[in-house]
């Protein structure tokens, strides 16, 4: 027997999110990434998890490949005998949203979903089809300058429409302050003139609503928000005898077994959010290890980067010390990086995939030597490449520490007890509350 729903999720950080959204209600919750073989997910295993979720790594991805890996997924899923499933993107509609979105549809042979992209926990609402960022339109915002994906446009209509040969229609605020009732018959009635249809988000009681009116529709879209007002419309999850991962049979999840030790911190996001966390971290006094980009561009110099900067932090580590490594992330450095791989040739893409790739064998090298057991990986690229790098294909979230941001475990003996943070998530201070949380006995 399957669970609760089956997620498709475009990123690691994601596909955390989303998890924690449910995993607080103390829904069983499993992500599983994808690598060369596939997904370390066995839809024969039971009991299953109550939602399992598929992270495709795909933003970055064209949008063949993203399609096709998003396609896959939701095969798989379907095959397995989930029957309610949600695609989670970025909160302001980075990377191939409407091809992600459209190869779902596809999959299950259905011709509709509610989207739903507003957070008002993490600033991200949605008045009248127009998305802001902490009160500011999603084209003024500081994803405007995002290297890979700039979001020019804040009218999600307009941004998801471009990217999909489906109908794209929009619900605003106020139907959804009818009430749930309402609200449903109101998307039952556009059920045949839209395929998408985008619903407006002014604060955690919308959603409330909203989720109320669509808790059992087959297909939702969107960002991880709407996910935490799901479980308290389903009630409880379904309770099994005996262990399931560490789940007892009263439904509680029992403490990692982990011994105490140091944490490693690894930042390759280019977000202000990441940045003002990393500044803070320093002012707290914690030793910072920085990657020199310009070394990467060549094998030797590559391989000389990783072992200068692995062999500080296995030594700080072994010590039980924290200890921090990042990419550069000063605008003027990441300027100066983007020009040096122009002149070779190289896109931002591929750029940011070398850096975060650099980190991970970093990461490893810790990991194997200095015996590491708790990371917090800021930046969805970079945890994607760290945990592709020390082969983790499968996670149960664990606790929130912050809305959004999760601490979770690998499915591996002995298991790591890692943060895997968004870049733009998170205040000021997260970077140091997540030390202290996965330092918890």
């Amino acid at each position: 027997m399957t669970g609760r729903m089956a997620v498709v999720a475009d990123d690691i950080t994601g596909a955390n999110d989303i998890g924690i959204m449910f995993a607080k209600w103390d829904y069983l919750t499993h992500v599983y990434s994808i690598d060369d073989g596939g997904y370390s997910y066995d839809p024969t295993r039971a009991p299953q998890p109550d939602v399992c979720i598929l992270d495709t790594n795909s933003r970055l991805d064209d949008r063949t490949l993203a399609y096709d890996k998003v396609f896959a997924a939701t095969h798989l899923l379907q095959q397995a005998g989930w029957q309610q499933f949600f695609n989670k993107t970025c909160s302001v509609f980075r990377g191939n949203i409407g091809t992600e979105f459209d190869a779902m549809l596809d999959a299950l042979g259905q011709e509709f979903a509610v989207v739903v992209l507003g957070f008002p926990k993490n600033g991200r609402t949605t008045v009248n089809g127009i998305h802001y960022v902490r009160g500011v339109p999603l084209a003024e915002s500081e994803f405007r300058h995002d290297p890979i994906h700039p979001m020019t446009r804040s009218n999600l209509v307009d941004i998801l429409q471009s990217q999909t040969e489906r109908r794209v229609g929009l619900l605003t605020h106020e139907v959804i302050a009818r009430g749930p009732a309402q609200l449903r018959e109101e998307i039952e009635a556009r059920r045949g003139s839209y395929n998408y249809l985008i619903l407006d988000v002014v604060d955690q009681a919308a959603l409330a609503t909203i989720a109320r009116a669509v808790h059992d529709l087959p297909v939702l879209c969107g960002s991880s928000a709407i996910a935490e007002e799901l479980p308290p419309v389903w009630g409880p999850p379904l309770r099994r005898e005996g262990f399931l991962d560490g789940r007892v049979a009263n439904g509680r999840v029992a403490n990692p077994p982990l011994l105490p030790g140091a944490v490693l911190v690894v930042a390759g996001s280019l977000m202000p959010q990441t940045r003002a966390q990393l500044d803070h971290l320093r002012d707290k006094g914690l030793p910072f290890f920085t990657l020199d980009t310009a070394r990467l561009f060549d094998a030797t110099g590559r391989e000389a980067e990783i072992a200068r900067l692995a062999d500080a932090l296995i030594g700080l580590l072994a010590d039980g010390r924290d200890a921090v490594l990042r990419a550069p992330n000063d605008p003027t450095e990441v300027a100066a990086a983007h020009r040096a791989a122009a002149e070779r040739g190289l896109t931002n893409t591929v750029l940011g995939r070398l850096v975060s790739a650099t980190l991970a064998d970093i990461t490893y090298r810790v990991v194997q030597e200095a015996g590491a057991r708790r990371l917090v990986i800021a930046g969805g690229e970079t945890s994607a490449a760290v945990t592709r790098r020390l082969n983790i294909s499968g996670l149960r979230i664990w606790k929130e520490i912050q809305p959004g941001l999760p601490s979770c475990l690998t499915l591996t003996e002995p298991p790591l007890l890692l943060v895997l943070k968004s870049g733009s998530f998170g205040s000021p201070d997260f970077l140091e509350q997540a030390i202290e949380h996965v330092k918890e006995p």
